[in-house]
């Protein structure tokens, strides 16, 4: 059992979400890959429910919270919890729950220290920024794609690892506008009006 919680610190400016295609474009695309990746497995079925908090986003057919449950080809199931505003800062946490153990995933801080009293426990907030938090994967993202060209190697991730999050997308908007839990080979192979 996957659960997935994607949380931003804030929304994106309206002039970016009345061009990104919503949240399961512009945000979801990225948990829908991470649960491919941490199950090892294709996603076949999703059911979306969602809603706005921000009117002006709501005013332009976005959502601002989501939450998107999971069937994967292997048996295993998942969710995904998406919000454009979690005001304490990213927030991006991961939890695997299998038959031999499990793997908790949690945010990064500026810093390891928390502070324990007798009346409460203080910590820094999360990081705020995604930039700072995935640095180092994007340096390894980089060193890998020169390394692909310096060594004429195909790269890990696929053209295909890039359409299926799109695919997850475009069948999340249809379970949420269908109110039905959505095959992913209706989007693949089927016909489909977005």
């Amino acid at each position: 059992m996957l659960n997935i919680k994607s949380f931003d610190p804030a929304p994106p400016p309206l002039a970016y979400l009345k061009q990104s295609g919503g949240l399961f474009f512009d945000m979801m695309t990225h948990d829908f890959d991470m649960a491919r990746f941490v199950i090892g497995s294709e996603i076949t079925e999703v059911t979306a429910t969602a809603t706005s908090f921000d009117k002006e986003i709501a005013a332009i057919g976005d959502i601002t919270t989501a939450i998107v449950s999971l069937k994967f080809e292997n048996g295993a199931i998942g969710v995904i919890q998406c919000c454009r505003k979690a005001v304490y800062g990213y927030d991006q946490r991961l939890e695997v729950l299998g038959s031999e153990g499990a793997v908790d995933i949690n945010n990064n801080y500026p810093n390891t220290a928390t502070i324990s009293g007798a009346d409460n426990i203080k910590r820094d907030l999360p990081l705020n920024f995604f930039m700072d938090r995935y640095k180092q994967a994007y340096e390894d993202e980089m060193v890998s794609f020169v390394d692909c060209i310096a060594n004429d190697t195909p790269p890990v991730v696929t053209g295909m690892d890039g359409k299926i999050p799109v695919v997850l997308a475009f069948a999340a908007t249809k379970s949420l506008k269908e109110n039905r839990a959505v095959k992913v080979n209706e989007i693949l192979f089927g016909k489909t009006h977005m």
